[in-house]
């Protein structure tokens, strides 16, 4: 029995059936490889020999860098190219007469933006605004469905296309995504049928994210070259050492780095980051975590530095202090692993001065959730459109990844609205903070994807950006109020940083704790690391070590600013349980008038 078709290829199917548009857009993953059947298509080959098969009697392929092929030509799949001789501006008009003379025809234009680039009309070749021109009149012709013929462009990102093609409404645009839970199962079992379904599944879950010919590539042995059968056992169980299973574990990983060199199988396997001990009996756990290690590598490079993976050593236990802002958070991540949807956020904002331990906090929620992190990079870029196809790359590997926590720090420079409203920029910034809001809103995306904005500076976010059922939850931050609440922060940094039990509270208060009120956690940390270079190596760090730091240290000065901050995140919090005393009982018209008096002070 016949597979049946993709979703996305069914999509186009019904809207192309439907008389709804005879010229489509496919973008995203038209790289990918596609398992139909039991055999591997690239997209062209899938178009022309599965989609349109039975149905087209000619398919034209227009490759801008080498011209024009007949993948298939009536009876003939050998017919002479089109326009062999013609240049590269005629080849369009030349395709043209054969396609609405015609029918029962297709086109397939790989690489459709260096055809018809995106920019201002103004600045474009000749060329480059024909082409565009020709492209948007075949969509609005009555003759190219009427004669049962279709276009197909593929582009990896809609705004590589010039924007009068995509904007058109009788041109069907439709995303190919990457490969859904099902699809990764099928290419699994299709990669190594000795795989249990069980392990199957397993396999599939922790390879989201990644192309179907991406997963065949770490699942299948590759040709034997380079360390022989014995030589990467004997490696493999060099550096796997006394871990649990590794004889077995050992077999699985040899059978998976088939062909890799010895420093290759070295990085994979890192002796200084051993793999996870594992359950009696689970080898497969081995080749998880194998594939996390290369998934998270393959993921970081696709994106070209646009995201990066978050690292967390520490729950929620090793932050010091903040107790209220800890029993929030534990009630979210407790759903996150339940799976509870409706009780999780869209999304949380993080709000307070700087070294109050909000990106900390925000890894060590990571680590209590069970699930994976990316901190969104600078995805600005000095060139026309590639912003906004920066943030569209990292929004639908963000989706795929999924469920996920994606951390922006400093939220604020990155999507903060202004007076300007983007006019500096060309409009780059309203349209890549109205895409973000409508993405951030998507209620598909709840459970699923868990925005974590942080920044010192809510008031220059956009305000519709800060509402309900985009950021659900303002969390605030604080400097310690008192000297319990600075002795509860050293504690934590005493037990994570080995500074011992020589110092003790509330024995030394007034030596030590009670002295640091009004420091930020990021000062409390730096004195501490002071005390312990005083202390001497190998030393604990006494009492006099650590007054001897408290004296050295110098906080920061501005304290107007700071106040601000706090005063800010008072003003964004959404829940009054959170704040602290001396802000908790401020009348609204005292907390109105310092923070009028402040801004004056500040000149913002």
């Amino acid at each position: 029995m016949s597979q049946s078709l993709p979703p996305w290829a069914e999509t186009v199917r019904r809207k192309y059936l439907g008389g709804e548009a005879a010229v489509f857009v496919l973008h995203h993953n038209v790289f990918d490889e596609i398992l139909h059947d039991g055999r591997w298509f690239g997209l062209i080959d899938f178009l022309t020999d599965v989609l349109l098969r039975d149905n087209k009697q000619t398919i034209l392929v227009l490759d801008p860098s080498d011209g024009v092929r007949y993948a298939k030509h009536g009876a003939s799949t050998a017919a002479e190219p089109l326009a062999a001789k013609a240049a590269p501006e005629q080849v369009l008009a030349l395709i043209e007469q054969e396609i609405m003379t015609r029918r029962s025809a297709a086109l397939i234009i790989p690489y459709a933006g260096t055809l018809a680039p995106p920019g201002e009309v103004s600045f474009q070749t000749h060329a480059d605004r024909q082409a565009a021109i020709r492209l948007h009149r075949w969509s609005l012709s009555s003759d190219l469905g009427s004669r049962d013929n279709v276009v197909f462009l593929l582009t990896e990102s809609l705004v590589e296309l010039n924007p009068r093609i995509v904007a058109n409404p009788r041109v069907a645009a439709v995303q190919i995504p990457l490969p859904d839970f099902e699809q990764r199962a099928r290419v699994i079992g299709h990669c190594d049928p000795s795989i249990d379904p069980q392990h199957v599944r397993r396999l599939a879950e922790h390879s989201a994210g990644l192309r179907a010919v991406q997963i065949a590539q770490l699942l299948t042995p590759r040709p034997v070259t380079g360390l022989d059968e014995a030589e990467r056992l004997k490696l493999i169980r060099s550096l796997l050492g006394d871990s649990a299973d590794a004889e077995s574990r050992a077999s699985k990983l040899a059978a998976i780095t088939q062909g890799m060199a010895s420093d290759e199988i070295r990085h994979l396997i890192n002796p200084s980051q051993p793999l996870p001990e594992t359950e009696t009996g689970d080898p497969y756990a081995a080749v998880i975590e194998l594939v996390h290690r290369r998934k998270r590598e393959i993921i970081e490079k696709e994106c070209e530095g646009l995201i990066e993976f978050v690292d967390s050593r520490h729950g929620l236990d090793a932050v010091g202090g903040n107790q209220g802002i800890k029993d929030e958070l534990m009630q979210i991540a407790a759903a996150i692993r339940r799976g509870d949807r409706n009780r999780v956020p869209m999304g949380l904002l993080f709000v307070g001065p700087m070294g109050t331990g909000k990106t900390f906090v925000a890894k060590c929620f990571v680590k209590e959730s069970g699930i994976a992190a990316v901190t969104l990079k600078n995805i600005r870029s000095k060139w026309v459109g590639s912003t906004e196809a920066n943030l569209e790359k990292v929004l639908a590997m963000v989706r795929a990844l999924g469920p996920i926590v994606l951390i922006i720090d400093e939220g604020d420079r990155s999507f903060g609205g202004g007076s300007g409203g983007g006019e500096n920029d060309g409009g780059t910034s309203s349209r890549i903070i109205a895409r973000l809001k409508e993405f951030m809103s998507d209620p598909d995306n709840r459970g699923t994807v868990l925005f974590i904005m942080m920044t010192n500076r809510p008031d220059k976010l956009d305000v519709d950006i800060k509402r309900a059922g985009r950021l659900d939850r303002k969390i605030p931050f604080f400097y310690a109020d008192d000297a319990e609440q600075v002795e509860a922060v050293l504690a934590a940094l005493f037990k994570r940083y080995g500074l011992g039990d020589a110092v003790q509270w509330p024995r030394d208060r007034d030596a030590s704790s009670a002295r640091l009120v009004g420091y930020s956690n990021a000062d409390l940390e730096a004195v501490c690391l002071l005390a312990l270079s005083l202390a001497g190596e190998g030393a604990a760090v006494s009492p006099e070590a650590f007054a001897r730091a408290i004296d050295d240290y110098v906080p920061a000065q501005d304290t107007a600013m700071l106040e601000y901050m706090e005063m800010l995140a008072v003003q964004e919090a959404s829940r009054r349980s959170m704040l602290p005393t001396r802000y908790r009982d401020l009348s609204r018209e005292d907390f109105d008038r310092r923070l009028r008096q402040l801004k004056l002070e500040l000149r913002i």
